[in-house]
């Protein structure tokens, strides 16, 4: 398998680009927004899944691990092929996508040509509580914040989700806080539930 490619940008189409690496030239398919980053003659790093078929062999290309682990995850629901999962990637940011997946919303899903609405509740139903299980950016400075005041938290007792949960809320409302002050609201927080 081929997970990533670095080299030069020969040539930039509508829907794929040919990246050269060592010699030969790799022809990949890509989101439109990830197609707008390359640059012909400038060197492109790119997250890359190569999909096997009897008739062909196609390098589909993302800007990073997380939209490559998205679409292998929506390759997972029955009728969702590469096609179908790099529409979605190309009218879909991934965490407009967890999002929609979450909160069930269909709408959103149906955005995506060649999904329905029973395309769309089928891909809610089975990567619903998946999606929450691909690791998310978090900013550098909250994620140490969060990992002590979760850790605390778990110390003492609470539940892991109620923690995490309460610890996300507590750091959306007011990202700039000390460890203690987190702490402090996070306990709060939870004691009045």
């Amino acid at each position: 398998m081929i997970s990533s490619l670095r080299g030069q940008v020969q040539h930039v189409g509508l829907d794929h680009a040919v990246v050269e690496v060592g010699g030969v030239g790799f022809a990949v398919q890509m989101t439109p927004t990830t197609l707008a980053t390359l640059r012909r003659g400038e060197e492109a790093s790119l997250a890359t899944t190569l999909i096997v078929r009897e008739d062909s062999l196609t390098l589909f290309g993302f800007a990073d691990a997380e939209a490559r682990e998205l679409f292998s995850l929506l390759q997972t629901v029955s009728g969702i092929g590469p096609r179908i999962a790099l529409a979605t990637l190309a009218v879909l940011e991934p965490d407009k996508l967890r999002h929609a997946l979450a909160e069930g919303n269909i709408t959103v899903l149906t955005q995506v040509p060649g999904i329905g609405k029973k395309g769309a509740e089928r891909l809610i139903i089975e990567l619903r509580d998946k999606v929450g299980q691909l690791p998310t950016p978090t900013a550098p400075a909250h994620s140490q914040t969060r990992d002590h005041v979760v850790e605390a938290l778990l110390g003492l007792g609470f539940p892991a989700k109620s923690a995490e949960a309460t610890v996300d809320g507590v750091l959306a409302a007011n990202p700039d806080q000390s460890t203690s002050a987190v702490l402090r609201r996070a306990l709060a927080t939870l004691g009045r539930k």
